[in-house]
């Protein structure tokens, strides 16, 4: 698969070949193509932009314009992925910056493109400290953020801790750790807020380097504090890691839920882990095609069987990852949303035409292709920037598929809670 993948990064990331129009909006798009967070959901997001540039032009542009992307890759390094946007933005003169997939790289470079007055286009990001209390007014979000990640993880143990656990929710005993950059602590303050005010017994809350080559220490914590839940946060390479020392110690749960980043990318999972993967949980952003299309506005399910059929000729997985709609979802809702209103009303592509343009945004709830709504949240506001609408789902992985569990009003199967008994890691 990696292979192919990168194949895929070399030559898909180019540009179709469209009809020529009068003019060119120059994107710059950054993502992680290498380095350890390109497998957990860089490289999917990567590509789901650019299929979303590709159907885009395709189809004629937007109001004159064809969208050329000048790509970048970040290296999973924060200093690489500054550089490589003031690159962009100073020598290629890029009109706008997006994509981004790591918090730790969004927070500092949504600072800079603001600072600098220049349009920035968050896709994938999730730490909610990349807008909280910094009044930016040129950087959007329609993704959802961590606060909201770790809010729905114990709102989902909360609503089924006496059903399916048997258990009192105050009774319920939670650990919360969590890799120690701005992604895995926004995620974990979110739950530890969360499962404090619902009552839950926070029995041991931790962080650390995603970079960490042994985590045994901290499962020898987990094992003295014996939690019934554990709420992780990490990348693909320290997930793996916890996984293994985890099943190597015995360490047992009744439910392990993730949010996003390598929990995110099932296909990983169960290559690595086999069925051992199965009952996990992931808090995301719907992958696109586990929505029903005739709760989403007219076109939107064959915009996404698109998306899904190409993605797939372009890589070998089974199912397309979350972090494939992401990338995909919220450059579509640019594109089709934001720049013609910029062009038709604000007068083009300047950051000030795009900005205008963005405020303006009022999409209802199944108006986009993972179906939550788009309003951003007006200057001053806390969170200025930040969709309003947002939201994500748990999703469960059952017999190597992925399943909607909560909220219950869009799930697709009951929740699997807890382990069975016959599972590697159920207590």
């Amino acid at each position: 698969m990696l292979a192919k993948l990168k194949g895929v990064l070399v030559a898909g990331l180019v540009v179709v070949a469209a009809p020529a129009l009068a003019e060119e909006l120059k994107v710059g798009v950054i993502y992680d193509l290498t380095g350890p967070f390109a497998a957990g959901g860089s490289q999917a997001s990567a590509i789901g932009t650019q299929i979303a540039i590709d159907m885009i032009n395709e189809r004629g542009g937007v109001e004159g314009y064809t969208i050329v992307p000048v790509n970048a890759d970040a290296q999973s390094k924060a200093d690489v992925a500054i550089n490589e946007a003031e690159r962009l933005l100073n020598d290629e003169k890029v009109d706008l910056i997006m994509g981004v997939f790591s918090s730790a790289h969004c927070v500092p470079m949504a600072a800079k493109v603001d600072a600098a007055q220049r349009f920035m286009w968050a896709n994938v990001c999730v730490s909610s400290s990349v807008f909280k209390d910094k009044d930016l007014k040129y950087v959007f979000r329609a993704q959802v953020h961590s606060d909201q990640f770790g809010e729905a993880s114990c709102l989902f143990i909360a609503e089924n801790a006496e059903e399916k656990l048997g258990t009192a929710v105050e009774d319920v005993r939670v650990a919360i750790i969590h890799e120690d950059g701005p992604y895995g602590s926004g995620v974990a303050e979110g739950n530890r807020v969360t499962c404090e005010e619902l009552g839950m017994q926070i029995v041991h809350e931790e962080g650390y380097a995603a970079t960490s080559t042994d985590l045994s220490p901290l499962v020898t914590k987990l094992r003295r504090a014996r939690p019934d839940v554990i709420l992780h946060t990490g990348y693909n390479p320290d997930i793996t890691l916890f996984l293994r020392q985890a099943e190597e110690q015995g360490l047992t749960w009744k439910a392990l839920i993730g949010h996003g980043a390598g929990y995110g990318q099932i296909d990983k999972l169960m290559e690595t882990f086999g069925e051992d993967a199965n009952y996990i949980y992931n808090v995301d952003p719907a992958a696109a095609q586990l929505l029903d299309p005739a709760t989403l506005s007219e076109g939107l399910g064959e915009v996404t069987a698109e998306m899904v059929r190409r993605y797939k000729d372009q890589t070998d997985v089974q199912e397309v990852p979350p972090h494939a709609s992401m990338g995909f979802n919220q450059s579509w809702i640019l594109f089709t949303d934001v720049l013609p209103r910029a062009i038709k009303d604000h007068g083009g592509v300047d950051p000030e035409a795009l900005r205008q343009a963005a405020l303006e945004t009022d999409i209802p709830e199944g108006g986009t292709i993972q179906g939550y709504g788009v309003k951003f949240n007006p200057p001053g506001d806390p969170m200025a920037g930040q969709n309003a609408r947002s939201s994500p789902v748990v999703m469960q992985y059952i017999d190597g598929e992925t399943k909607i569990v909560w909220p219950e009003a869009i799930q697709t199967v009951e929740p699997v809670l807890p382990l069975p008994s016959d599972h590697a890691y159920a207590n």
